[in-house]
């Protein structure tokens, strides 16, 4: 499991995960990055490892990795779960592991841990990658090149936009496993939240969202339709850039990420980030959690319980990088050739959507599967979670998409039981349960 180089992480973003089934052994090595125990963590019943992979020894780069086995079923036979975060350019430990799907929530005091009650481990080894380039250098330089291609080739020697380099590397794994009778990896499948898929149907799907639910002016939906011309240019001209501040001034000081949900008082207000035009994640979500996790992770004890650091970098951790996010030089438009292959393939794929995020919303989810014209298994029904609506789902010819409702872009965070739920039903490939009558199931909660 282990190597050492690198100091700590940086990648992120809500969203996404790939499959895997494993046998967990204990080597001599991965005894090395055993985690004995967290400053300010609970008593646990399941171990914990963490330490870094060298993917480039001459450059001095490394992959971070923190692996939380499985702590409701024996981690032997548990699926292996590989969680990446999106960004570019942000930590998959400072947000997935510790405010979405992790054992663990850092407490606001940043220096003590309490129990996730819906951790994913509960079902599954969880595995948390995070690309940090350079180790030893007294400024977080960058790699030459931040390409997809670069960093699904670093993935396959152990690891990571995440709507984008989920399915290549589940791509890249597909196409390694051809014709190996056993495979090193038992891929199954991979399943994305909130992630962009197609840059063209994103747009038209975004804007609509921010429009029918009144982020923005009549007028300003109409100048966006008519100005932003993504499917004939990759890039928004300056008018459409114009009228985009425009959006973003109409809209105010919402938290994007969950438009129904209050901002941080703690911090202030992060301007968004324009990728291509586009609202894109600046620092994550923002009440406060984030706060909590950068205090955390830059704590000396903290470092050395996860054997992060090793080379005593002088800049302190962040939950995204600047360096990283600054350089990337690759971002395809369009997911869907890749869909295409994995779908043809019979790979698992499911795709779900917190319905509260207007930077990459369900409507823009909707879009980018409807150029797909996959055959319907399964049409539109709602699936409940202690009595109440928890979303909606469609189960297509070789895709589901389910929703959850009321939660923003970390779904997790927001919807940690329902969270869970739907990572249940991914992982035993079922689709969410329908009501059994929905007229029945009124009957037997409302007095007559």
């Amino acid at each position: 499991m282990a190597g050492r180089a690198a100091p700590a992480a940086i990648l992120a973003l809500c969203f996404y995960a790939a499959s895997f089934t494993a046998a967990t052994a204990v080597t001599a090595e991965a005894e090395a990055d055993r985690i004995a125990s967290l400053p300010g963590q609970p008593t646990v019943n399941f171990s914990m490892y963490s330490g870094y992979v060298t993917v480039d020894a001459a450059a001095g780069r490394a992959l971070f990795y923190w692996l939380i086995e499985a702590g409701g079923a024996p981690a032997e036979s548990a699926p292996l779960v590989l969680w990446l975060n999106g960004g570019p350019g942000c930590s998959s430990v400072g947000y997935g592991a510790s405010e979405e799907l992790g054992a663990f929530r850092i407490n606001p005091d940043g220096r003590s841990l309490s129990r996730n009650p819906y951790p994913w481990n509960k079902v599954a080894n969880m595995l948390f990658w995070t690309r940090r380039p350079a180790s030893g250098t007294p400024t977080p330089t960058p790699p030459p090149i931040c390409t997809l291609p670069v960093t699904t080739r670093q993935l396959m020697i152990r690891e990571s936009y995440a709507g984008h380099y989920v399915p290549q590397l589940s791509q890249v794994v597909y196409e390694n496993n051809k014709g190996i009778e056993n495979p090193i990896l038992n891929f199954k499948g991979f399943m994305v939240g909130n992630a962009v898929i197609d840059d063209y149907h994103d747009y038209v799907g975004t804007f609509e969202y921010w429009w029918t639910h009144g982020l923005i002016s009549d007028e300003t939906y109409e100048k966006l339709q008519l100005t932003c011309e993504f499917e004939v240019s990759e890039h928004p001209s300056k008018a459409c850039n114009n009228i985009l501040d425009v959006a973003e001034s109409e809209q105010g000081s919402i938290d994007a990420y969950s438009i129904y949900t209050p901002t941080c008082k703690k911090t202030s207000l992060h301007k968004r980030r324009l990728i291509k035009g586009r609202p894109w994640l600046p620092r994550g979500y923002d009440p406060c959690t984030e706060n909590y996790a950068t205090k955390y992770y830059n704590l000396p004890e903290v470092q050395k319980a996860l054997h992060a650091n090793v080379t005593g970098i002088p800049y302190p951790w962040v939950a995204c990088s600047d360096p990283v996010y600054d350089y990337w030089k690759d971002s395809p438009k369009s997911m869907l050739p890749i869909y295409r292959e994995l779908i043809a393939a019979g790979i698992r794929i499911w795709v779900f959507s917190g319905d509260a995020d207007s930077v990459v919303p369900l409507t823009a989810t909707r879009y980018s599967i409807g150029a797909l014209s996959l055959p319907t298994v399964s049409n539109w029904y709602p699936w409940y979670d202690d009595g109440e609506v928890g979303g909606w789902c469609q189960v297509y010819k070789g895709l589901t998409l389910v929703t959850i409702r009321g939660a923003g872009h970390e779904v997790p965070l927001h919807r940690p039981r329902q969270g869970l739920k739907l990572f249940q039903n991914f992982l035993r490939d079922e689709p969410m349960p329908k009501p059994v009558d929905s007229i029945q199931m009124f009957q037997t909660t409302v007095p007559a």
